[in-house]
């Protein structure tokens, strides 16, 4: 995955008020965290920035002040009816690094012919990974899988270099039979009258 570079500045104004501020100047503030630093309050340019997460897991390196910092983000906080960006934290990572990410889950292929239907128990799946190496997404194909299937953690396969981060166990996928929906009352009765 390659680094997306995006420019920082220190914040020192803290608070509710000081955040608004940062937003009526089109910037997010954002916390940078990690290796048992102190916290970094820094505010980014708000397009550059949305655009930059639009990558799941993005690899991104601030330039801070005249400082490099390498992260990836932890927690996007965005606006509840707009969506627009709120607040970022950050974990400062380095190369080498083991991180634990979520990365989403695509799955091809088709069910088994009949009224199966497929359901996601997880959209993504918690993997450990070299923060410069973190997968975009795992492929996952449910070709010919038929009614009370299921695709467990260990059934993926991973990208090389990753590591699952929860029970090898845990069921991800699993195909249940459709349901026929029962008449209402009185649809189905042709009962004569009289």
């Amino acid at each position: 995955m390659a680094e997306i570079k995006l420019e920082a500045k220190i914040r020192t104004d803290f608070g509710k008020g000081a955040a608004r501020r940062s937003r009526r100047e089109d910037m997010v503030p954002a916390v940078i965290y990690g290796h048992g630093d102190a916290p970094k309050h820094v505010a980014i340019y708000n397009h550059a920035l949305m655009m930059a997460l639009k990558t799941p897991n993005a690899l991104i390196r601030l330039d801070v002040d005249g400082e490099s910092e390498l992260v990836i983000p932890k927690a996007v906080q965005r606006e509840a009816i707009r969506g627009f960006l709120v607040h970022v934290d950050f974990l400062a990572v380095k190369k080498g690094e083991k991180v634990t990410v979520e990365v989403p889950i695509h799955v091809e292929g088709d069910l088994a012919p009949g009224a199966n239907l497929l359901e996601h128990l997880l959209n993504t799946l918690p993997l450990e990974a070299e923060a410069t190496h973190i997968p975009e997404s795992v492929t996952v194909s449910v070709a010919g899988l038929d009614a009370g299937d299921s695709v467990h953690a260990k059934d993926i396969t991973l990208p090389t270099g990753s590591a699952l981060a929860i029970d090898e166990e845990t069921v991800v996928l699993q195909v249940v039979a459709a349901q026929a929906e029962a008449p209402a009352a009185g649809e189905g009765d042709e009962s004569a009258e009289g």
